[in-house]
């Protein structure tokens, strides 16, 4: 498959893979990504410890929990260690399918099919408001076993979907199906600040020029989790969640992710 990739405008995950670093992006995303950042600065930093949140909730569901399959739906552009590389760190054995409708992601898939031996790897070209289309492929079905405990990574993504209502549907259709034991890992961007008018102004930028979504405060976000239960430390700025120093500092004022890890029973 050959996708087609349009450069002629900013797109969230080239954006982001700016961000962190990355050279799978173009000159209109970094263009992008440094306006935002000169309306938000410390957004680079933000961003990053969003990143190692993922890798210490997956190295915490490999290791305590037990885990032992991901779905990982919004992957992004690779960007090592992704987290088949951080599960399979811990459990040699895991499963992993990754899930994203961005082109550029699926051109660049290939980085997320090297699993250990012992494990397996995925990539599914899909769409998070078709929840169901996601867990009835052949790429999940043939890979994980949804009679088991599997945990689904929302991380950074479902602020990009505008409305509450859509946004409640996608995680009860992704978590409802699977059995107890089961997971949520999910980081969200939020609009309790201390300085929301600076705030609005950049997300206005970012809707009108890059991706549409919607940041929630905190009580929306909690929702996200209504039926499941939040593990220590609960929903907390992303960089609060576990800390092991390996994340980026970020001022708490400026920590507007919020990130929480979930266990349905």
């Amino acid at each position: 498959m050959n996708p087609e990739i349009d450069t002629s405008k900013p797109h969230s995950a080239r954006v982001y893979d700016y961000w962190l670093g990355g050279k799978n992006n173009y000159e209109v995303d970094a263009e992008a990504a440094e306006h935002f950042e000169k309306m938000w600065p410390g957004v680079r930093q933000l961003i990053a410890a969003n990143r190692a949140f993922m890798h210490r909730a997956t190295r915490h569901l490999a290791e305590e929990a037990g885990i032992r399959q991901f779905l990982d739906i919004g992957t992004g552009i690779p960007t090592e260690p992704n987290l088949h590389q951080v599960a399979q760190g811990a459990a040699p054995d895991a499963r992993v399918v990754y899930a994203d409708n961005d082109p550029i992601v699926l051109q660049y898939a290939q980085a997320l099919l090297r699993s250990s031996p012992e494990g397996r790897t995925a990539y599914l070209h899909a769409d998070v408001t078709d929840p169901r289309a996601i867990l009835d492929s052949s790429e999940v079905r043939d890979t994980l076993n949804l009679e088991r405990p599997v945990a689904v990574s929302l991380v950074a993504l479902l602020h990009f979907i505008a409305e509450d209502e859509t946004a409640l549907a996608i995680v009860r259709q992704l978590m409802e199906p699977l059995p107890s034991g089961s997971y949520l890992v999910l980081s969200h961007g939020t609009s309790d600040t201390d300085e929301p008018e600076l705030a609005e102004r950049a997300a206005d930028y970012y809707r009108s020029n890059v991706s549409d979504g919607q940041a929630r405060p905190r009580e929306a976000i909690l929702a996200l989790f209504d039926g499941l239960d939040l593990v220590e430390p609960g929903l907390v700025p992303v960089n609060h969640w576990r800390p092991d120093g390996t994340g980026s500092e970020v001022p708490d004022h400026k920590a507007l992710i919020l990130a929480g890890v979930a266990r349905k029973p």
